[in-house]
Order: structure tokens, then sequence, then C-alpha cells
């Protein structure tokens, strides 16, 4: 792993190197927070502020008011971030007491996620397929349609699609290596053969451009090693949007990439009901297949549709008419 954060200079810097050295040692990845620790440095060091002693609450308020959040959940995450750095501190007695008394902003409302069909992620593939392709993106089209279809058949997050290397494809088992994704975890993921098909064909063309396996499965500048960038494929999920002819009710939120990873488990959870299984046997199965730690993580992405409340209903009916039409005799 290259050395985190080579140019600190503030009053913290020794001390913020070993609080994200300890962090990574309870494999946490840390990467958000090491980067907001930076910019705080960096605001220190341009203040001149170079005793500990002098970063008082007001400082701290003044670095967050320095940096404007869009959301109550982007800035309570710079403030935790912080929050954490100094009581850490005073764990280890560098310092007294934390200078941070600053509240959190209250949240609004959750946004619900946008599920979609099968039959609307076809759209989305199929509308990727006639993305054009350029001349610093060879085969533009069918590299976003291998993305998106990742995305959703799998449930994979951004980042681990993004950072996935040719050789992570193991086709031999028909499954993904996903290296050290959230918390730090590895975890293999397996697919059907369909979508091996495809994997194969998309692997074929990379290794005829001169690819080799070390270089990242979706590049359009394999000679400098750069994956497609995740922000160019969240916008290039949104440009793709109008051609699903989305009917939004009142107060419905346009898709967001994130939610193919929703509409995934979403999906999976419908299909047990349709098959007659029973979803509550093998949570712990689709759990350790998105790569989870519990149980609770996987429910957040449970969001009910009406598909899916009618298929509990059906289930329910069956089970509860025999106890019905027993008391009714």
């Amino acid at each position: 792993m290259k050395s985190e954060l080579p140019n600190l200079a503030g009053p913290f810097a020794d001390e913020i190197m070993a609080f994200l050295k300890y962090k990574r040692q309870l494999r946490k990845s840390y990467l958000t927070e090491a980067f907001d620790l930076r910019l705080f440095d960096r605001y220190l060091f341009q203040l001149e502020i170079t005793e500990k002693q002098l970063v008082t609450n007001r400082v701290v308020e003044a670095f967050l008011n320095s940096r404007p959040r869009k959301t109550s959940r982007s800035f309570n995450g710079l403030l935790g971030t912080l929050r954490r750095f100094f009581s850490w501190l005073v764990l280890q007695e560098i310092i007294s007491h934390s200078p941070v008394s600053i509240q959190p902003k209250r949240r609004g409302i959750a946004r619900r996620p946008f599920i979609l069909s099968c039959a609307q992620v076809e759209q989305l593939l199929n509308a990727a397929s006639n993305l054009r392709t350029t001349k610093h993106a060879p085969r533009r089209g069918h590299t976003y349609r291998m993305i998106f279809a990742l995305l959703f058949t799998l449930g994979l997050r951004v980042s681990e699609v993004t950072n996935l290397k040719i050789a992570d494809v193991d086709r031999e088992r028909d499954l993904l290596i996903i290296r050290e994704t959230k918390f730090l975890k590895s975890r293999l993921v397996p697919f059907g053969p369909n979508l091996a098909e495809k994997l194969a064909t998309y692997i074929a063309f990379c290794c005829a451009n001169g690819r080799t396996p070390e270089q990242p499965l979706f590049s359009f500048d394999p000679k400098r090693n750069r994956p497609i960038a995740r922000g160019s494929i969240g916008n290039t999920f949104r440009r793709l949007l109008p051609y699903l002819n989305l009917q939004l009710r009142p107060g419905e939120n346009r898709p967001r990439l994130h939610d193919l990873r929703h509409s995934m488990a979403v999906g999976t959870l419908l299909r047990w009901y349709q098959e007659g299984k029973d979803p509550s046997n093998l949570l712990l199965q689709l759990s350790t297949y998105l790569g989870h730690s519990d149980i609770s993580a996987t429910a957040v992405y449970l969001e009910m549709t009406e598909e899916l409340l009618h298929a509990a209903g059906q289930r329910f009916e069956k089970f509860a008419s025999p106890l019905i039409g027993g008391r009714q005799t």
C-alpha cells in the first residue's frame, strides 16, 4: 500500500499518521477519513497554527464552515472523523480534552432507494450498449454494459467494480475475487453461465489489445493502470436514465447508481418468495454474498415494494389458511 498523507505539516501531523495506523490495524480502510484529516492538517498549516493547544473548538468550527457540505450526513461524517481523532488523542494522553464540542446536524428523512425491475435494468443495459465509442474510450458501450451488469447481477459496490483486475475473474470456477473491499475484507462472488460467457468475451477483447492480467478490468487508460473512475460511472448512469422512461410517483427520487445494489437484494428476496423458499433461512447467505458483516446491514437494502408485499402476503395466506379453516369448522 502506498504511504498515506506524505505531506502533513500541521501540529498533529505525527498523531494523524499514528491514528490511521491504529485504525488500519483494526482492519478499517479509513480512506475517506484520511482525506478529511489531510484537509484539516492543511487548514491548520495555512493558519500557521503550530501548537496543539491553539486548536480550539472555534478553530474546528471555522474549519467545518470552510468545507461547506450539502447534506447533514456529509457534515456529520466530517465532524465524526474529527471527534474520533481527538477522542483518541485524549485516550493516548496526548491532549487533556477534546476541542470538539460541536453538535451534529439533524438528519432529515432518509432517502428511499429506487428499486429497478429486471425489465428496467435490461433497458439500461441496452442504452449502455449504444454509447458511442470515442478516441479515448474504445468499446465504450460494451464496457459500460458490462459494468452495469455486474453492479446489478452480483450486487457489487461501485468501488469493487473499479478495483477489479483482469486476474480477479476466475473463469475456471466462475467467480470474482473481491480484494480488500469495505472493512478490508476479501470475498469470492460466484456468477452464472450467462455472465461467465459475457465476461469471457469482454476479457478476450482486453487481452487482444495487449492488456495484462494485473491491469484493471475496466479501463480506458490501461497503460497507466487507471481504472474508470467511480464518478464517470455515476455520470454515465445518470445520462442513461431518460432512456428508461421512468414514471416517478410524487415524492419519489430518481435512481442512483447504488440503487442497482439495492435492486439486486430486493429482487433476490422476491425470487425466494416466488420459488417457495423461506427467506429467513437464506438471509445469511445474501448477507455474505453482499459482503456485509451482519444481517442487520443487509436489512437496510431490503426495501419493501408492492411486489414483495404481495409475495409475502401470498406466503402468509398459504400458511394461515389451514389454521383459519380449522377454527371455522
